[in-house]
């Protein structure tokens, strides 16, 4: 049964750090790219930050770019997410997801979410 569990959210000050870490099981963890998806208040779903599953190369959106790291242990099968410098406007919920995409068929598997708050 494919699993991922995140853990490391809560509620931090801006300028404070967290870490949030996405533990998988249940599939080939090295063959999927890894993301992390958050969702605030009124707003859509939108991609953070991915780590392909070949070369490692990452991408991040602008409104996070120098301030999140994305990484992985594929010997731990688990994806991080370090957040430096958070903002409140960083609070959302923030979703795990694995995935390995052919033409014919998405392999897309996702997380429960856990909930990050940047509040003073």
């Amino acid at each position: 049964q494919v699993q991922l569990v995140e853990s490391g959210g809560g509620l931090v000050q801006p300028g404070g750090s967290l870490r949030l870490s996405c533990a998988a099981s249940g599939f080939t963890f090295s063959s999927y790219a890894m993301s992390w998806y958050r969702q605030a208040p009124g707003k859509e779903r939108e991609l953070v930050a991915v780590i392909t599953s070949t070369s490692g190369s990452t991408n991040y959106a602008n409104s996070v770019k120098g301030r999140f790291t994305i990484s992985r242990d594929n010997a731990k099968n688990t994806v991080y997410l370090q957040m430096n410098s958070l903002k409140p406007e960083d609070t959302a919920v923030y979703y795990c997801n694995a995935r390995r995409s052919y033409s014919w068929r998405d392999y897309d598997y996702w997380g429960q979410g856990t909930q990050v708050t940047v509040s003073s």
